[in-house]
């Protein structure tokens, strides 16, 4: 339920509707714009009549939200959702487009890793990605090196200034994940894993959520639901492609329209993977300009300082000189994209 108070309402008149949404059981978020106060109560609407919560003096309108996902909801919050990290960097709204850059897995070669970081630095991007917990199909496949890789991880941030992506597989590696990350990753597999999504709805940095690979659109934005229900609203979400009944050609269909439909309908900052969404290494270029032009909020683009050589994902990797050529392209598009958007702003 969603109740919007008056421009001119006071403290006190808003305190009695959430006092009362309270008592009946109701979890209350307040979102206090420049204009208005706007109530977003969740729980059994059952228990409360609309009508009866629209006459408390002060409030405007009182409206039920039929999708689940309440806190997700651009219903429940209208303005986008901008993350913003100590840096100064921004994800979200009609900031510039955001690049995370790094190889599928950290591994033994810290030279390689650092190569791809300074690489990225030079190229404008803001974020280093790269696994320590490695979720693989095989049991006997590169599992990655775990609290090493997150060490350097950490190590190429002091060099290069780029902040941290890095996933989360089991909520026992939270609390570790977290001291070494600035933003924590559920990864696609994880995506209806709730008890670690009630684990990073309790922790302090930022969560990008993939999308799962037989996921809805739904599902998807419920499964943001359970971190920020848990505390943590500050969610990234991150396309990267389904599964559909043509895997010749791609690895997975990365669906395009999921950033648009996400956008109408959710608040939350999204950014595409056209790495795994592809599969392939000459269609991350096309597929992550595609996105951009789509209204994404950044990129998750897999490098890897020897692609052929690399532990996982080489065939969707590209190379240090094939992402510097492909990156000055991008930059020249998200140029255009930022002066776009600084025009709307102003």
């Amino acid at each position: 339920m969603i109740i919007v108070m008056e421009p001119k309402a006071t403290k006190e008149e808003i305190d009695v509707v959430k006092n009362n949404l309270e008592k009946k059981g109701f979890k209350i978020v307040l979102n206090h714009g420049d204009v208005m106060t706007v109530i977003a109560a969740i729980g059994d609407k059952r228990l409360v009549d609309p009508a009866s919560i629209a006459s408390f003096e002060g409030v405007r309108s009182v409206k039920l939200i039929q999708e689940p996902y309440k806190l997700a909801s651009r219903e429940g919050k209208e303005e986008d959702t901008v993350i913003e990290f100590p840096n100064g960097v921004k994800i979200g709204g009609l900031e510039r487009p955001v690049m995370m850059v790094g190889p599928c897995s950290v591994e033994k070669d810290f030279n390689g890793l650092l190569r791809v970081a300074v690489a990225a630095r030079e190229m404008g991007c803001q974020f280093l990605r790269g696994g320590a917990f490695k979720p693989r199909t095989s049991p006997y496949e590169f599992q990655g090196l775990e609290e090493k890789a997150l060490e350097y991880l950490a190590m190429a941030r002091e060099k290069t200034g780029l902040l941290v992506v890095t996933e989360v597989m089991d909520t026992a590696d939270v609390p570790m994940v977290e001291d070494y990350a600035d933003v924590v990753q559920i990864g696609a597999r994880n995506m209806q894993n709730f008890k670690l999504l009630k684990a990073v709805g309790k922790c302090d940095k930022p969560v990008l959520l993939k999308r799962g690979g037989a996921a809805t659109i739904r599902e998807f934005l419920l499964a943001a639901e359970h971190i920020m229900c848990n505390g943590n609203e500050k969610v990234i979400l991150c396309e990267r492609g389904i599964k559909s009944f043509d895997s010749t050609f791609t690895r997975n269909t990365l669906d395009l329209a999921a950033i648009p439909i996400i956008k109408k309908y959710s608040h939350l900052p999204i950014i595409a993977d056209p790495s795994h969404g592809t599969g392939r290494r000459y269609l991350i270029e096309p597929m992550a300009k595609a996105a951009l032009v789509a209204g994404a909020n950044g990129l998750m683009i897999e490098v890897h300082h020897d692609p052929e050589n690399a532990s996982s994902d080489g065939a969707q990797s590209l190379s240090i000189q094939q992402f510097k050529d492909m990156q000055k392209r991008i930059n020249k598009l998200i140029g255009r994209i930022d002066y776009d958007n600084q025009q709307l702003k102003g």
